[in-house]
This record gives structure tokens, C-alpha cells and sequence, in this order.
């Protein structure tokens, strides 16, 4: 976990600029999309663990993050978020405290994700929503990105993914209530990505997936 924080320190900035490049900002718009579409319904306030440098915070209307990389934490302010340093694991939070909690590209780096969800569900208000977004292992982008770890990538060696059923049986574990989905990525990974549509179900081998589960 130490590892992983040091590269999030380390390639902060970085990070962040992809956002802006011509790939980065199709590749972005269709990941919020998908997030946007679940969001429907939830009431505030909203927590996102695993908020990095703020970008889907600022977009989405998230109110508040934490992370454990002071660098990432730091452009996240500028962004405009109200953060703190933290791990999903342990969060600073009281019971109930949140009406929507976000879980975006974030459970393949924790070390313990059903801790994190435990975590998650804790401070969610009673019918809260959680959103979970991941890389699809299954998917032409998961192998893509399990290539970038394989071939020791500064951030990507140090993640762990996983397929939709293993982060639904997870999610499940935690008794909460699985009422949505969102997919996209269905085009292979390239230097140049086109917008696609954001379907509202699980797509087989789509790239990004999001799940929406409420606290019972």
C-alpha cells in the first residue's frame, strides 16, 4: 500500500494532466456519463474514497474526498474539493453520514477492498447509494491495463483488478442491494476514441462498468 501512495505522490500531476489530453477528455466524458446516470435519486451529501486529484469529483458535484496521497490531495483542492487524507479502509467519518458514496477506479488499489466496502456502507445513510466504478478485467481494456502492470507501470503494478461478477459478489457480501448498472468502453482501447453511448446494464466486455447498490 506504501508502494502504491508513493506513485500517487510521486506522479500526481501527471496524473492529473491526462485528463486534458484529446484522449483523456473523450475517455473522461463517457466514464461521467455513465457515473451521472446512477446518481439519479441520490440525496446529499456525497463522499468519494479514493478521490485522487479530484477530477470526477469536480465534474460529478461530489462534496467531499479522501485519499491518502498528500500530492493528489493537494490538486484536489484546487479543484475546488473539500478533502482528507485518509484510507478507504478507516474513513474519518460518522456512522450515516453520507447520502451517496463513490468507488471510482479506486477498489483495485486499496489492500483490503471488502473493508472498504464494509467502510463504505457504514457511512452511508439508510437507503444511501453506493457507486462502484471499475476497469473491467474481462474486458479488452482490463487486459490492456494488466498488460501496463505486467510491464511494471509507475501506478498500474500496483493495482489489483477484477471482473464484474467477483465486485458484485463482494458488494453483495455486505448485504447491500444491487438496483443498477451502467457500461461503456465497448470500443478496443486506442489512441484515438470516439464518444459511445452509455447503456444502462451490464454490457459483456465493455471497458468501464459502475454498479449501484443501496444500504438496506
Amino acid at each position: 500500500m506504501e508502494d502504491s501512495i508513493n506513485a500517487f505522490d510521486q506522479y500526481a500531476e501527471d496524473y492529473d494532466k491526462c485528463f486534458d489530453t484529446s484522449e483523456g477528455r473523450v475517455l473522461f466524458e463517457m466514464e461521467v456519463e455513465a457515473v451521472r446516470f446512477l446518481t439519479k435519486g441520490l440525496e446529499r451529501p456525497f463522499l468519494e474514497i479514493g478521490v485522487g486529484t479530484g477530477r470526477f469529483a469536480k465534474e460529478l458535484g461530489i462534496d467531499s474526498g479522501i485519499d491518502p496521497s498528500a500530492k493528489a490531495l493537494g490538486i484536489a483542492k484546487r479543484h475546488g474539493i473539500k478533502v482528507k487524507k485518509a484510507r478507504g479502509e478507516k474513513l474519518p467519518f460518522k456512522d450515516e453520514s453520507f447520502g451517496g458514496v463513490f468507488l471510482l477506479f479506486t477498489l483495485c488499489f486499496v489492500e483490503e477492498p471488502e473493508r472498504v466496502l464494509a467502510e463504505s456502507k457504514r457511512v452511508l445513510k439508510r437507503d444511501g447509494g453506493l457507486i462502484v466504478g471499475i476497469i473491467n478485467r474481462e474486458s479488452r481494456w482490463g487486459r490492456l491495463y494488466m498488460k501496463k502492470r505486467e510491464e511494471e507501470h509507475p501506478i498500474y503494478r500496483h493495482a489489483m483488478f477484477y471482473s464484474t461478477d467477483e465486485v458484485i459478489k463482494m458488494v453483495v457480501k455486505e448485504k447491500m442491494r444491487i438496483e443498477g448498472y451502467s457500461s461503456t468502453l465497448c470500443q478496443p482501447p486506442s489512441e484515438k476514441p470516439y464518444k459511445e453511448t452509455v447503456h444502462h446494464q451490464v454490457i459483456e466486455g465493455a471497458g468501464f462498468i459502475c454498479i449501484l447498490a443501496r444500504k438496506p
